[in-house]
């Protein structure tokens, strides 16, 4: 739900009451208390009832009028970076009374150009552009005064076309920032092997490296959390009708795995265009098929204690949502279930922004961030929000 009224933050100060002292009495330094602040957040106009989860789950809006949001990280300190990518704008969000509830929101930057690409280090956050890398260091002490970057790159290729970023650090410290492919089915290779990749590098952007190959456009991608390799999602070719090719998720397990594009597509569909230069046969199939232009953005496992002890075997993907199909698919939160890194179910877990009949949409979810109480963050590009969803353990009726 596009242009929302801007939320007004009411700042309620309770002043400490002093007991037991008469009002000739001067108030004794141990009396004396810090004030206890409230920040009442006026109710989001965003239609969440609409949305649907499964038994004992509940999702309420974290944070609203946060335009265009998209990749999220979190601070240190508690701080949600979120970058955008039309906006060209970097958001800090901050929830000072920790009731699950931003209460300020602070615009850090306007200008950078397509900044979608979010990661927090070592008390520094790192934000991608198309074509370079800056690093802001000690970024929590100076949110109301943003500091000089350092430049970490800024010689990656400069193409719109699928050149917004999704970055992270992986559990070896490095670096990962992919790079698409510019445009909707090409060799790109042969102008810059960085194409249709995802590549590593320190943090400081030494060693760079190509990671992994045929790789159209991932804007997202985690690492499972006993095994450390990297999973990550990947949006299928356009143009080749309703129902093909398949969306991905993969699994990397060695460095310089190609995974098909473009030759061949959701590991069985041979391209019209390249797919007679190279057999399906060649190249690393994906775990699981996604449906067809359902856009799978954000991926991540749930590694909380408050979900139940079942959706530690899930992969949560953030379907972001068609734009070039006859009837609207995605739009919600799904679910792909996992036995021995293998898929055996793939489901919906929260679904509701679109609505079928009418294929109007609210909200197109982009990104997904566990906090550490185990509850779960989901950016929305369209509704401009950020939602939390949370577990509390169904009531059972008791007989007399």
């Amino acid at each position: 739900m596009k242009n929302l009224n801007s939320r007004i933050a009411t700042l309620v100060v309770l002043s400490a009451l002093v007991l037991g002292q008469s009002c000739k009495e001067k108030p004794s330094e141990e009396t004396k208390g810090e004030p206890v602040v409230h920040y009442n957040e006026p109710a989001s106009l965003l239609p969440i009832d609409k949305l649907k989860l499964p038994d004992g789950f509940k999702i309420e809006v974290y944070a609203d009028s946060i335009d265009g949001a998209r990749s999220m990280a979190m601070g240190d300190n508690g701080t949600l970076f979120v970058g955008t990518r039309n906006e060209n704008t970097v958001y800090a969000i901050q929830d000072r009374d920790h009731d699950f509830v931003a209460d300020r929101t602070i615009v850090l930057d306007t200008t950078m150009e397509v900044p979608n690409g979010i990661a927090f280090k070592n008390g520094s956050l790192y934000v991608a552009e198309v074509d370079r890398l800056l690093k802001f260091s000690d970024i929590e002490s100076h949110l109301d005064s943003l500091p000089e970057p350092e430049v970490i790159y800024d010689d990656y290729p400069d193409e719109f076309h699928h050149g917004w970023k999704y970055i992270a650090f992986g559990p070896d410290d490095k670096l990962y920032v992919p790079v698409g492919a510019p445009c909707n089915i090409c060799d790109s290779t042969v102008v810059d092997e960085r194409y249709a990749t995802i590549t590593r590098m320190n943090p400081d952007g030494s060693d760079r490296e190509i990671y992994a190959r045929g790789v159209r456009n991932s804007v997202g991608f985690t690492w499972h959390p006993d095994t450390k390799e990297m999973w990550f999602t990947d949006n299928g070719r356009d143009m080749l009708g309703d129902d093909i090719p398949p969306c991905e998720l993969n699994r990397v397990t060695e460095v310089g795995q190609h995974f098909g594009y473009p030759y061949c597509h959701g590991g069985v569909v041979k391209d019209p265009e390249f797919g007679d230069q190279k057999p399906c046969s060649d190249f690393i199939a994906p775990v699981q098929a996604l449906g067809a232009h359902v856009a799978p953005l954000g991926v991540k496992f749930n590694t909380g204690k408050m979900f139940p002890e079942k959706y530690k075997d899930y992969a949560f993907i953030a379907e972001h949502g068609s734009w070039n199909r006859s009837k609207k698919v995605g739009y919600k939160i799904a679910m792909v279930k996992l036995e021995n890194n293998v898929a055996v179910a793939y489901e919906t877990f929260l679904d509701g922004w679109l609505d079928e009949a009418s294929q109007e949409r609210f909200g197109r979810p982009v990104d997904l961030l566990f906090l550490e109480d185990g509850s779960m963050l989901i950016s929305d590009d369209y509704g401009d929000a950020i939602y939390r969803v949370s577990y509390e353990e169904p009531l059972v009726a008791q007989r007399d």
